[in-house]
């Protein structure tokens, strides 16, 4: 969800039923004034899903940082087959004893309408722009998956920009490297033939098939570099 003064903006959470049975959900958040929550409650059927909207009413001013401690939180309970969503009432997401009533927790993210760079600085890069509402908790057993929002250029941006800085600091890398060891062997087969400029008749035949070696892969390297 964006963040904009005196704009309204909304962003969706997709409630799935992964159970053979129904379930019963109901949403709750922090600040019950400034979200409003289509459907707060509802009954989804085996194996169907449930879209949720999330909307912020417009804000009349920008928080530091963009910084938010709101949070909702999504109650579900297994109910009788046929149950409708007429049917809810507070006390099915009471717990007791025998009574599983699971709860995922969900906090807010606010994303700037108008960033001033697509490229997250040092520290930035877990800041994820797909929605407002991001999962705070992982309930890899639970009765639903809630996924919210939807992935944005922002992201995408953001992730492309992040792959080619390291490819072009890899590439410079190299570069170096094979700079340096073009160095060396430029500096050995210096000192080799001011060895055989002294002495041709001291020269041995292995001596001679290192230096065309050497020359050889000098060239490469030059060409690479």
């Amino acid at each position: 969800m964006l963040y904009e003064l005196h704009k309204q903006n909304s962003c969706y959470m997709q409630l799935t039923n992964k159970t053979d049975k129904y379930v019963a959900f109901k949403v709750k958040t922090t600040n019950p004034k400034k979200y409003s929550v289509r459907p707060n409650t509802g009954v989804v059927q085996p194996g169907s899903t449930c879209n949720v909207t999330v909307t912020m009413l417009a804000p009349k001013e920008i928080p530091q940082d963009y910084h938010c401690k709101d949070k909702f939180l999504v109650q579900s309970v297994v109910v009788e087959e046929g149950t409708a969503s007429k049917d809810i009432v507070s006390d099915m997401f009471n717990k007791a004893p025998g009574k599983v009533v699971e709860e995922f927790k969900l906090r807010v993210v606010y994303i700037p309408a108008n960033p001033p760079s697509p490229v997250p600085e040092e520290g930035e890069e877990d800041l994820s722009p797909r929605s407002s509402i991001a999962d705070d908790e992982a309930h890899r057993n639970s009765l639903f998956d809630v996924a919210s929002g939807s992935k944005s250029h922002e992201e995408v941006s953001i992730q492309e920009s992040s792959e080619v800085k390291s490819l072009i600091s890899r590439l410079t890398e190299e570069k170096r490297h094979a700079n340096e060891q073009n160095q060396k062997l430029r500096q050995q087969v210096d000192v080799m033939r001011k060895q055989f400029g002294k002495g041709r008749s001291g020269l041995s035949v292995p001596t001679i098939v290192i230096m065309f070696i050497l020359a050889i892969l000098i060239g490469y390297l030059a060409k690479r570099s």
